[in-house]
């Protein structure tokens, strides 16, 4: 009687152990994935970032571990690359350049203006001083037309001198005009102009006429002074000659210089 009871007794056993054995398999995997979520959980700490969003080390270790050259898809990258220390600033913004660049100087700053030349006011070079005598074969026109240019040019006097080489008084002033003293004054103030009247040149003695429009009887030598306008201003024919000598022709001279 005892033996039959156990039997059954163990043969209910067997048959719900099974079932417990399930239930227990059942809830043996929901503790241990709770019991790894709560080691997570205490290990990590709660995440203040959203789902989705990279790490700041992960960013990081992934902008370092990029090769040189290469640009990171990932704005967070080359926001940290642009942000990092290390990284090579453009040669255009480079504070040497910048500063070598402020600190030269322009050729225009360095170099000084180039002086301008003085102004000097110094007399002109002395005009030429014929020699004695009368060219006969000189066109006495084209010397006077020249003679008035370089006046109107210099300021100067023209002094027309007709006479003749045949003509003893004529020699006489030329050998005054020959004087360093009143040749002194011939050249710094006028253009002589010798014109021979003593041979058979009928333009020549046209000339005269111009000049000297009085007429008659002509006491050579004959000294007009013109002005570069081409006015007479004195005529030795109608005032009479000054005396042949150094300080007679001289104070002629100086008299009608200006």
């Amino acid at each position: 009687m005892p033996s039959r009871l156990l039997r059954p007794a163990r043969a209910g056993r067997r048959a719900t152990q099974p079932r417990s054995t399930g239930a227990l398999g059942v809830r043996l995997p929901l503790a241990a994935a709770a019991v790894v979520a709560a080691g997570l959980t205490a290990a990590c700490g709660p995440s203040s970032q959203p789902v989705g969003a990279a790490s700041p080390s992960a960013a990081g270790q992934s902008a370092q571990t990029l090769p040189a050259g290469t640009r990171s898809a990932s704005p967070s990258a080359s926001a940290s690359a642009e942000a990092s220390p290390t990284a090579s600033p453009s040669p255009s913004a480079s504070p040497a350049t910048v500063s070598a660049s402020a600190k030269a100087p322009s050729r225009a700053q360095t170099t000084p203006p180039a002086p301008k030349p003085a102004r000097t006011s110094a007399a002109p070079a002395p005009a030429r001083v014929p020699g004695p005598g009368y060219d006969s074969s000189a066109d006495a026109q084209k010397l006077i037309d020249a003679a008035l240019g370089a006046a109107k040019a210099d300021g100067r006097m023209v002094l027309l001198d007709f006479g003749a080489n045949w003509c003893g008084n004529c020699k006489a002033a030329d050998k005054v005009f020959a004087q360093p003293q009143t040749s002194a004054i011939l050249g710094a103030s006028y253009h002589l102009v010798k014109i021979d009247i003593g041979g058979d040149s009928s333009a020549n003695s046209a000339l005269l006429r111009k000049y000297s429009p009085s007429g008659g009887s002509y006491k050579m030598p004959v000294l007009i002074v013109v002005s570069p306008s081409g006015t007479v201003r004195t005529d030795t024919h109608a005032t009479g000659n000054p005396a042949l000598t150094s300080e007679g022709l001289g104070s002629f001279l100086r008299q009608w210089a200006s």
